[in-house]
């Protein structure tokens, strides 16, 4: 599952660098020469991406574990726009209240039953994803990400804190590298630091001559979607009643509780 994002930054260059380098990414400067005030404002918004270290753990977790947070409202009221079957359901439930109660009170309180039943679901159901995810890799990013050959975490480092966080996934068998974990700190969007950290994924993905990258996202916010569009990726799928892990598929889950699935690649080379 990949975090939301909101980004607003014009394209630039390819990021350079290895693996193993930290790089620094900034609003690049106008033509005319900067006087020294300026260019400390510049060198302070400038933002550093590099490699996961331990002491960067908490930060980490505590990006990841907000940004799914927000999930929350977003699947139980945003989500149900891209949901018509479920819209119809919802519909259909508060008429047969009318019939059933004779009551126009109770009808109109259907509606807002409805949403409550969506947010406890959905509190429910990305609470038990946040305890997977906090459980399995993001419990030991060291072990998962950095040891592995072909895979790798990277942190946004601005002012001296990690406002950002990426993940990079290699997988042998088909010659692909997953990007996952992209989140940003709430505060620090609109500073083009997500777009960075994608880069860092694909400069990585080219570097270590992987054909392609993938990654997956329940997203809702289209700005999310634009900015993998505007770094190369293309939508390769699309399922409307994708279950996250923790799910148990309960009939009463199901009724209150969808969400959509993207999948996306960019082609690097010819396999």
């Amino acid at each position: 599952m990949v975090c939301e994002t909101k980004i607003v930054a014009d394209e630039h260059d390819a990021i350079p660098g290895t693996k193993k380098e930290s790089i620094m990414w900034s609003s690049p400067p106008s033509s005319a020469a900067l006087n020294p005030s300026e260019a400390t404002d510049v060198r302070k918004d400038a933002v550093f991406i590099r490699e996961f270290e331990c002491g960067d753990q908490e930060e980490v977790r505590r990006i990841f574990y907000e940004g799914i947070m927000e999930r929350i409202p977003n699947t139980a009221f945003r989500g149900l726009r891209q949901q018509p079957k479920t819209q119809f359901l919802y519909a259909l439930l508060t008429v047969m209240c009318y019939f059933v109660t004779n009551s126009v009170t109770l009808t109109c309180c259907a509606p807002l039953i409805l949403m409550g039943a969506r947010y406890y679901y959905s509190r429910k159901v990305i609470h038990g994803y946040l305890d997977c995810a906090l459980h399995t890799d993001m419990a030991d990013i060291e072990a998962y990400y950095m040891k592995p050959t072909g895979s790798c975490f990277w942190v946004a480092v601005l002012d001296g804190r990690v406002v950002g966080i990426v993940a990079a996934k290699g997988r042998e068998d088909d010659n692909r590298v997953e990007l996952r974990r992209m989140s940003v700190d709430s505060r620090y969007r609109g500073k083009g630091i997500a777009k960075a950290l994608g880069r860092r994924v694909l400069e990585f993905a080219v570097r270590n001559n992987y054909a392609a990258v993938v990654l997956g996202t329940t997203a809702v916010k289209l700005a999310a979607h634009k900015l993998y569009e505007s770094l190369g990726f293309r939508r390769t799928g699309q399922s409307e009643d994708y279950r996250l892990p923790g799910m148990n598929r309960s009939p009463l889950e199901r009724l209150f509780f969808q969400i959509r699935y993207s999948r996306y690649r960019l082609q690097l080379r010819e396999e």
